[in-house]
């Protein structure tokens, strides 16, 4: 159905479920006219994945594409995802640091007992289920033609396991049971109320499930499948797949880069089953995804890797591989000193590592005109923050968790990297980094000092520790004078935040009500938790100093607010938000650094250009 000038005439398949299809004698590869090197079918090796692709005129970005014919099915699109670890020294030296994901995802248009495979996971929604009784005594039964007939075609095990698993359909772990014959494991997993299908959180915890259960039973192939789903709009239906898709891929990463021994995942295919055309969805997923892996890399690589140079030298590789789209500009101490940038290369002062200024340019297929709207992402850079001379000490200090402290700029080169791929039209991104360390010696800056920013307001030095509002005020002023409409600091920027949001919801600050709305709805569309949190101007008089333009803090109280109205102060008329991303950035119980913010800068700049549904 689906032409391209290249052919594989031969098909290499080593998978259970690609041996079970009868497949065409020539399947076709869909990508780009412009890529050259077409790998076979059978390998995918760790690589950077460059080629473009082209399919029914959409592009899918960042992955290869190809449709399998099969009895009963019209098509198979299966949507590759390819990433490797970060790349220079750290991927060379660290054991064991293979490629970090390598999944396909596609459609299947059979019925699900139709499926053969390792693994079928099933969605059921609560409606399809009856509850009698209460606590122990509570039963529950099928409540549906829909699922009591799947149930009878797989012999049962559907009772079986909501019967063992006390399951009423209501979100949590999934639960699996061997079945044998084609389908060697059957799973269920609870999808909450239907009336919950807009929500992301639902549709990516059935792809999280193929992932874990594929995981803990070593399963090379899966298929998901949904019961109870009431009818949904199509592009309602597309965000349901996009998200399936993001909770497999995320499911089967594994950071092992610093380990002496690791495994990754053994699952390589997963169908999801009659939900319509999926590839327009999935190819966003791999390439919303990529930005969320490049996140949670930076973020978890530990402080003496992931330097400003680090950093630097990772946005030079996004430049490098989206070369057309991409554009790169790294400003040396010396030109920030040309600039002017005071507050930021205060706070770099002190350290052994030079600061890196990095300000990546998307500009759009297409080129620029009038029309183009013009963004800027402002990522806070600090690879380590040890407080300087307010040393960060005692208990609850948290130092020796500072390397996520560039959570801000990891979740910027993220973002970078998913729009690169996905090429939306009509819109220039600038993503900018001021990076450096927050260290302490003799030349470093001391409680006390002033400094003037490149905008010439100057700033009394009250705390040390609160030196990345200081470096985003530099970088700020600089995303103003490009001549940007728009702009987002995204940044860990202050442990209030945590107390007043705790650690799954970052903090939304925007002086303007439009601003609020496009950056919230961006956030809640990729399951982001974004608040918006109060501007109060009366506060701004905490910063007050004698001696200067502003001090750099308040008073404890208030102090996410007095961060974000000390922000402020260094945007002129742009539209502005800032995101305080300092708990949301990590959590433990998910494995550490969970690429938050990523997702929501991609989508917001999507929602900017001329192909906002896109």
């Amino acid at each position: 159905r689906h032409r391209s000038s290249t052919y594989l005439s031969k098909v290499q398949s080593s998978s259970n479920m690609l041996a079970r299809q009868t497949l065409s004698p020539m399947c076709r590869l869909a990508r780009h006219a412009a890529a050259t090197n077409v790998r076979s079918v059978g390998t995918l090796p760790a690589m950077r994945t460059v080629q473009r692709s082209q399919f029914s005129g959409r592009a899918f970005p960042a992955a290869v594409a190809r449709v399998f014919s099969g009895p009963g099915a019209r098509g198979r699109l299966m949507t590759t995802m390819a990433l490797t670890p970060l790349g220079g020294t750290t991927a060379k030296e660290c054991p064991g640091n293979e490629a970090m994901m390598s999944l396909q995802i596609g459609e299947f248009e059979g019925e699900a007992d139709a499926w053969s495979g390792d693994l079928l996971i099933i969605g059921i929604f609560e409606e399809m289920l009856k509850v009698e009784g209460e606590g122990e005594e509570a039963t529950t039964t099928l409540a549906s033609e829909e699922i009591i007939e799947l149930d009878e075609s797989l012999g049962g095990i559907i009772t079986e396991l909501i019967a063992e698993g006390d399951f009423k359909g209501k979100p949590g772990k999934p639960i699996c049971a061997r079945l044998g014959g084609l389908i060697r494991r059957v799973g269920i997993v609870g999808m909450g109320k239907a009336a919950d299908t807009q929500a992301p959180k639902t549709w990516k915890a059935l792809g999280s499930a193929a992932a874990s259960l594929g995981k803990a039973h070593k399963a090379q192939t899966a298929a998901v499948t949904v019961l109870g789903c009431p009818d949904m709009d199509p592009l309602s239906v597309l965000a349901a797949v996009e998200a399936v898709s993001a909770g497999a891929f995320l499911g089967t990463y594994d950071d092992f880069r610093f380990k002496s021994k690791g495994k990754g995942s053994t699952l390589k295919s997963l169908d999801i089953v009659k939900m319509g055309p999926v590839e327009p969805a999935v190819a966003k997923a791999s390439a919303m995804t990529q930005g969320q892996v490049l996140t949670k890399q930076l973020v978890s690589a530990p402080p003496n890797t992931c330097t400003p140079s680090f950093l630097a030298q990772t946005a030079e590789e996004i430049a490098a591989e989206f070369s057309d789209v991409m554009s790169l500009k790294v400003l040396e101490k010396a030109d920030c000193e040309a600039l002017k940038m005071g507050a930021y290369l205060g706070v770099a002062e002190a350290s052994e590592e030079p600061p890196k200024f990095i300000h990546l340019t998307y500009t759009p297929p297409e080129g620029t005109s009038d029309s183009t709207t013009k963004l800027a992402i402002v990522g806070k850079g600090l690879t380590f923050d040890s407080g300087g001379y307010n040393l960060k000490a005692g208990a609850g200090s948290m130092i020796e968790m500072m390397k996520f402290d560039m959570g801000g700029s990891g979740a910027t080169l993220g973002a970078a990297k998913a729009v690169a791929a996905l090429r939306p039209a009509g819109v220039e991104v600038h993503f900018i980094v001021a990076s450096c360390e927050n260290m302490v010696a003799g030349r470093g800056l001391r409680p006390g000092d002033i400094l003037t920013a490149s905008n010439g307001k100057t700033i009394e030095v009250n705390n040390t520790d609160a030196e990345g509002r200081l470096t985003l005020a530099d970088a700020l002023v600089y995303a103003e004078k490009l001549g940007v409409s728009k702009a987002v600091d995204i940044a860990t920027l202050t442990g209030a935040c945590m107390i007043a949001l705790g650690g799954g919801v970052a903090g939304l600050f925007t002086p303007c009500d439009a601003m609020a709305k496009e950056v919230a709805d961006a956030g809640e569309a990729v399951g982001e938790k974004l608040w918006r949190m109060p501007m109060e101007e009366a506060y701004m008089e905490q910063l007050d100093s004698s001696i200067a333009d502003m001090k750099n803090t308040g008073t404890r109280m208030g102090g996410a607010i007095t961060a974000a109205l000390f922000l402020k102060e260094y945007v002129d008329k742009m539209q502005w938000a800032h995101l305080d991303i300092a708990g949301p950035v990590w959590d433990d119980k998910q494995g550490g650094a969970t690429g938050f913010g990523a997702a929501a800068l991609a989508n917001w700049v999507l929602a900017n250009s001329s192909e906002p549904s896109k």
